[in-house]
């Protein structure tokens, strides 16, 4: 191996530089003749804080920088969190590791509430994604969901200084910065269905580097990749990116798949929720027939209007 030096590119969030640091210390373990060095680096949803996602616009909002990194030569590899990674890559890049999946879950963290049928009438529930949002307004149709930014951190933050009665954040988040007590509540994936990718890390770095591409083989796992292959896959048949109201949960058990996918309504009001089951190597088939059946449900008109709404103002989101 001639590489010495190996530049890993990560957001600079405490979340992001937590995961980024697992992922060096891993490959440190395992390649100590070579030297591994962090490099933060500021994204599109990094940079706009003040802004619903939503109205944003766009995919790859936490990704596209970094990725221009890797393309021109500046960064070697990636870590990102899979949530983020839009289904289609740029040209001339590829995952080259999947590890293993943290908890996939949702969790609900309330102030005084222990679940999510024990808030007040009318709580403020605060979230950033469409699809938390949607599924908690057809729970609880009574709560106000309002908008929250900001880093896992501040998130908290704004829950103890009394902003909000509960928020939402992923369990792999609060488990990776030791803080999985803040949770009050985890949600059945099943039931409240997470983002496709969710409590996954996705390790990037350029198609033709074989050099690279070896030392992230040992990172992978095969499991994870199966589930996310199957939830990927659903994604892409969807067209979907991170801000429409999209869930995805594979299950691995024993030579078996199981897919459950979710497309809503902004309002919440239209769930439509589809199940599947193939064998491991089909997990990419099955990703794409639960599609088709959530599209055949009626999930096909809730997307073309999201979809014509942001081609014709990315604001109307």
């Amino acid at each position: 191996m001639t590489t010495k030096l190996v530049r890993i590119a990560t957001r600079g969030s405490m979340l992001a530089l937590r995961q980024s640091g697992m992922m060096k210390a891993a490959l440190e373990k395992i390649w100590p003749e070579i030297r591994f060095e962090l490099q933060t680096i500021k994204t599109t949803g990094d940079k706009i804080t003040d802004v619903p996602l939503s109205r944003v616009g766009g995919k790859g909002l936490f990704v596209k920088e970094i990725e221009d990194a890797l393309l021109d030569g500046s960064a070697d590899l990636a870590v990102h969190s899979m949530k983020d990674v839009p289904a289609v890559l740029p040209e001339g890049l590829t995952i080259a590791a999947l590890p293993e999946r943290e908890d996939p879950r949702d969790c609900l963290i309330a102030k005084e509430a222990k679940a999510v049928e024990e808030l007040r009438q009318g709580a403020i529930v605060g979230t950033s994604s469409l699809r938390r949002a949607a599924q908690m307004r057809a729970l609880r149709p009574d709560c106000e969901i309002r908008d929250l930014r900001g880093n896992l951190d501040t998130r908290l933050r704004k829950l103890d200084e009394g902003l909000f009665d509960a928020i939402i954040l992923a369990a792999a988040g609060l488990n990776r910065m030791g803080w999985q007590k803040r949770a009050t509540v985890c949600m059945d994936p099943s039931a409240f269905v997470p983002a496709v990718g969710q409590g996954a890390l996705a390790v990037e770095t350029r198609a033709e580097d074989p050099q690279i591409r070896r030392l992230l083989e040992p990172l992978d796992h095969f499991e994870t990749a199966v589930a996310l292959r199957a939830e990927r896959s659903l994604l892409g048949e969807l067209e979907g990116g991170c801000q429409v109201p999209i869930g995805g949960h594979a299950r691995i058990s024993g030579k078996t798949v199981e897919l459950s996918g979710l497309v809503a309504s902004l309002d919440g009001r239209q769930l439509f929720r589809a199940v599947g089951t193939a064998p491991l190597e089909e997990a990419e088939l099955l990703g794409k027939r639960v599609a088709a059946q959530l599209l055949d449900l009626g999930a096909r008109k809730i997307l073309d209007d999201i979809y014509r709404a942001e081609t014709a103002d990315p604001g109307s989101v």
